[in-house]
């Protein structure tokens, strides 16, 4: 590899993550297992040897206490809840990261619903090689402009030096010309559109467990059109997919609309985002759609034959959602307590927790929490009976909290007695999300489990949209865009400036454009820079 890989010290796996052209167990109180001290995410070694230290001293209170408080740290309690929730680890490596079962299960979750979308919009999976010949990334000027800091290259393979080095592939529009050039002969050929789950390399120097890291799991769609108008039209759906499951599934609200110029995908004519706030107030891109004009089609000659006996280059698109989102849902949802899902990503929905103190009462409580089990089932809920009897009910309560499941179900004597269950809530702590009295009756059960859920991934979203709008300031001038992002808040104005002066407003305050939303006010603006005619409003934050 033409790139080093060394061993990194484990107290420098991952750091916090700069803004980028490109983007995108602890013990607590009732005895969770903690963990060796130095496996733990932590800031990276760069940091001067007073940080270090600081961190050292943070993450020895964590062990002691639980996850360090969001307000006190953001950072920190984004890795204390990863490590806790048992959603990753640390690689060999510096800057990966092994996905846990419980974490990767959560991906599979955003899998699930975006494979059944993409088939319904009529496009098929399948896969490309991830080695990709070096000359193929030289040919779009821009493409290679914007990757070659982030490429990893193969230059020996079998022990031989290789004719031409190999591109680790930190993204897939190249090759998949070269295959579409082979394949696209006529107007009869189009649309092509397909989709590969892979993984992808970016050599980042500063990383962030799921957010930003080495190596990491992506969806990539690739289409091919007769017209520039079909190419832009698959763009704006794909970015609606992305949207509609931000909001359906996820309970993130997200904001769509259209990167500036500076922020454009290299290589792409339009780039199309989706701008999540994060618990810190900082943006995270959650997915992106290119339209890629002809950009590539000329680079590689992929040409069809129209309907009049014409050769044209294709029109494309290229859009991808990634193992980001994954951190996108912890920081909007998660809390002091840990991760906090919304029921309809959530690997569990429901856990059973039975409680008894003497062996007389084990077997009836353990048939009845079963019996639940075997209803909640069968209704097509998710549903986990926690009946170990080596750990106490307070620590499987916190257990679960922290792996942020929605519901906790608790079954004792009483209950069983009185044929009810009692229902908690992770999303109201305390008395005021414990519900007693609940029948167990089936279609009772089930009824209540379902309506509570539902109230939880409606809730969950309400919250976020709430904590959104009330940390977006509206500014007409740039000393008001200042003061909203030296306060931590999204600045939104109207914008017709230049490129120099974007990168003025990057360079002084930290934030970038966000995006142009779709969702556009109306009547006359005046841009917060020039002063001259703006026909748009842009959001400016600083981000991930």
């Amino acid at each position: 590899m033409v790139v080093s890989l060394r061993l990194p010290s484990l107290s420098s796996l991952f750091s916090p993550s700069i803004s980028r052209r490109y983007p995108s167990v602890l013990r607590r109180r009732h005895h969770l297992r903690p963990p060796p001290s130095s496996a733990s995410f932590s800031a990276q070694s760069t940091a001067p040897a007073t940080d270090v230290v600081d961190s050292r001293k943070s993450n020895q209170k964590v062990q002691d206490g639980g996850v360090t408080p969001r307000s006190q740290d953001f950072n920190a309690w984004y890795l204390d809840v990863i490590a806790n929730a048992e959603l990753a680890d640390y690689g060999p490596v510096r800057g990966t990261m092994v996905i846990r079962p419980y974490g990767y299960a959560i991906w599979e979750a955003i899998q699930d619903y975006l494979n059944v979308k993409f088939k319904e919009t009529g496009h098929s999976n399948m896969y490309f090689p991830q080695l990709i010949p070096y000359s193929f990334i030289e040919k779009e000027a821009s493409h290679v402009e914007g990757f070659s800091p982030e490429l990893a290259l193969v230059t020996i393979g079998g022990g031989k030096e290789l004719e031409e080095k190999l591109v680790v592939r930190p993204t897939s529009e190249t090759i998949v010309n070269h295959m579409f050039t082979q394949w696209i002969h006529s107007y009869r050929d189009l649309p092509l559109m397909v989709n590969q789950w892979a993984n992808v390399t970016r050599w980042e120097m500063r990383t962030k467990p799921f957010v930003r890291t080495l190596e990491f799991l992506w969806q990539e769609g690739h289409t091919a059109h007769a017209t520039p108008e079909e190419a832009e039209k698959e763009a704006i759906q794909m970015i609606d997919v992305y949207t509609k499951f931000a909001y359906e599934e996820a309970a993130i609200p997200v904001i769509a609309g259209r990167k500036s110029k500076v922020e454009t995908f290299a290589g792409a004519v339009r780039t199309y985002t989706i701008e999540a706030m994060m618990g810190d107030r900082k943006a995270l891109q959650a997915g992106t759609s290119h339209n890629l004009g002809q950009n590539f089609s000329r680079a590689f000659g992929t040409l069809f034959t129209d309907e009049s006996g014409q050769r044209q280059h294709v029109w494309q698109t290229s859009w991808a959602v990634s193992t980001r989102f994954v951190g996108g849902i912890i920081m909007t949802h998660g809390d002091d307590t840990g991760l906090m899902l919304p029921p309809k990503i959530a690997p569990i929905q429901v856990v059973i927790v039975p409680i008894w103190k003497k062996e007389d009462d084990k077997a009836g409580v353990l048939n009845a929490a079963s019996s639940v089990k075997d209803a909640l089932h069968t209704a097509g809920i998710k549903v986990k009976l926690d009946d170990t009897d080596q750990r106490t009910p307070g620590w499987k309560f916190n257990f679960w909290e922290m792996k942020g499941v929605p519901l906790r179900i608790e079954i004792g004597p009483r209950d069983v007695s009185s044929q009810s269950v009692v229902v908690c809530r992770r999303d109201v702590p305390g008395k005021q999300g414990k519900v007693f009295g609940i029948s167990m009756e089936p279609s009772i059960l089930e009824a209540y489990i379902k309506d509570k859920l539902d109230e939880i991934q409606s809730s969950l979203l309400g919250q976020a949209t709430s904590f959104r709008d009330g940390n977006i300031v509206d500014v007409s001038s740039y000393d008001e865009l200042k003061v909203a992002i030296s306060q931590g808040k999204w600045a939104r104005g109207p914008w017709s400036a230049s490129d120099k002066d974007e990168l003025k407003v990057k360079e002084e305050t930290g934030a970038t454009i966000r995006c142009f939303p779709f969702d556009q006010p109306h009547g006359i603006k005046t841009c917060l820079m020039t002063s001259n005619p703006a026909e748009e409003v842009a959001i400016f934050a600083k981000s991930y």
